[in-house]
């Protein structure tokens, strides 16, 4: 869907009181709003200033409304109309409907929200339509568009350039994105490289929803009122409103209760949201991308995530392979990390053997590009000026044996498999003696999150 504060809405109306109602109300909504009292400079209105929906009036004079749809579809087919027309023109609707509009609405409207409806139907409809030309284009095209958007992403991934090119794809829609991939893969770079794509002129906000409360959560993302709450003795200015006119990127969403998943479906469905202790809703102007190291089918499967809520917020899907699957990029990222470190430390930056370079491909990096950034960096202080060699990645070097027979079953030719928490607990405690206790390298090295080992630890001591 388009965003409220980037659509604009013609409405061509000849009723006075009526064009001005519907003007303030879609204006409080956050939308650019132009008016025309006749068919004739609608048709102009249109012409000159291209919507992106029109409200249009069916009996007026001295141009129809019957005409003036007949001349928008001549010149855009996929502009929605929203005929907006008197009780006993029923007829006159169900010609409009067959010649094109997307919907009727009946006058007077005494209820603003049938209206809100309608057009958050009409939006999301055109959105999807431009999507999917978007796409067709982009693949047949079959290269990045505008690559400096993805500059900050190190690699030479053939699927990795598919994802950019998709991206480019849905960049300009308003609908959620959910990122999914493991640990460490750069979820949030991508997200920001889709912010870039966009072209939007607003901010990239990003909030790790991980270890929020339902009371935090709603705090952080709506902000709150003053007296809203023992406490507020002051306005707080939420990530919703920040964001506004940009994107807000939610990272760890898997990690989310089912209330406030509940109260992020809501804001997605009615593009609006409502601050802690405030009667007054204000419209979303910031567009949603969503990320998780759950897979798809995870969150499809689990009973703690909802099923209205995961075809909300995944309405545009792009799943990161993890680093082990793009073995072509840990040359490219290995040079990238030393060079950036070695500069922000104004050191030479060392060389390193072909050796070293197999071994780390032959590594699987269960921490993915994060962890490689971490063994970069523990490996300059372990090697002491020099070139770099094996004995500077330990982990690496004692994990290679296990990673070369990654790919065959583990458990094969064990007399008796061992229980699923039996063997969930021997991970983790090879996960933490390989990291020296610390839990964060732990939960990078097993691919979750801390808060996730955290949870699995407590059950086990349970």
């Amino acid at each position: 869907m388009i965003d409220a504060e980037l659509a604009k809405i013609l409405i061509i109306e000849d009723e006075p009181l009526l064009r001005l109602t519907l003007g303030d109300h879609l204006r409080d909504r956050g939308f650019e709003i132009l008016e025309a009292e006749n068919g004739q400079q609608g048709l102009e209105l249109f012409r000159l200033h291209s919507p992106d929906l029109v409200t249009l009036d069916l009996r007026m004079s001295p141009v129809s409304g019957q005409e003036v749809l007949e001349a928008i579809r001549n010149v855009d087919r996929d502009i929605p109309v929203i005929i907006i027309s008197g009780h006993g023109q029923m007829h006159d609707a169900v010609l409009a409907l067959r010649a094109g509009a997307f919907d009727y609405l009946q006058k007077p409207i005494i209820d603003m929200a049938i209206l809100d409806h309608s057009i958050n139907r009409a939006l999301e409809h055109s959105s999807l339509r431009r999507c999917n030309a978007n796409l067709s284009s982009s693949f047949l095209a079959d290269k990045v568009q505008n690559p400096q958007n993805f500059a900050h992403i190190v690699t030479a991934n053939q699927k990795m350039y598919d994802i950019f090119r998709y991206c480019e794809a849905i960049a300009k829609s308003a609908e959620s994105v959910l990122i999914t991939g493991e640990t460490g893969v750069g979820k949030e770079l991508l997200a920001k490289a889709l912010h870039n794509a966009s072209g939007r002129s607003g901010p990239f906000v990003a909030i790790n929803v991980a270890g929020l409360d339902d009371h935090a959560f709603s705090d952080t993302l709506f902000g709150h009122v003053r007296g809203a709450f023992t406490g507020a003795d002051r306005l707080r200015e939420g990530a919703m409103e920040k964001a506004a006119g940009g994107t807000l990127f939610l990272d760890e969403l898997g990690d989310l209760s089912q209330q406030a998943q509940l109260r992020l479906l809501r804001v997605l469905q009615e593009r609006e949201y409502l601050p802690l202790g405030s009667d007054v809703f204000r419209p979303l102007k910031a567009r949603i991308l969503t990320a998780t190291n759950k897979s798809v089918q995870e969150l499809r499967s689990g009973e703690s995530f909802r099923k209205d809520f995961f075809y909300r917020v995944a309405v545009h899907t792009i799943t990161i392979p993890p680093l082990r699957e793009r073995k072509e990029d840990i040359a490219l990222l290995l040079q990238h990390f030393l060079t950036e470190i070695c500069n922000a430390l104004s050191l030479a930056v060392p060389t390193y053997s072909r050796k070293l370079l197999v071994q780390l491909k032959g590594y699987g990096f269960p921490g993915n590009v994060r962890e490689l950034k971490a063994l970069v960096q523990d490996a300059l202080g372990r090697s002491q000026g020099g070139a770099l060699d094996i004995d500077a990645f330990p982990v690496v070097m004692h994990g290679s044996d296990s990673v070369q027979v990654q790919g065959q079953n583990p458990f094969e030719g064990l007399p008796e498999l061992p229980s699923i928490r039996a063997a969930t607990d021997g991970l983790i405690h090879e996960a933490l003696a390989r990291s020296g206790g610390v839990q964060k390298k732990a939960a990078a090295l097993l691919g979750i999150s801390p808060q996730a080992l955290c949870e699995r630890l407590k059950k086990s001591s349970s």
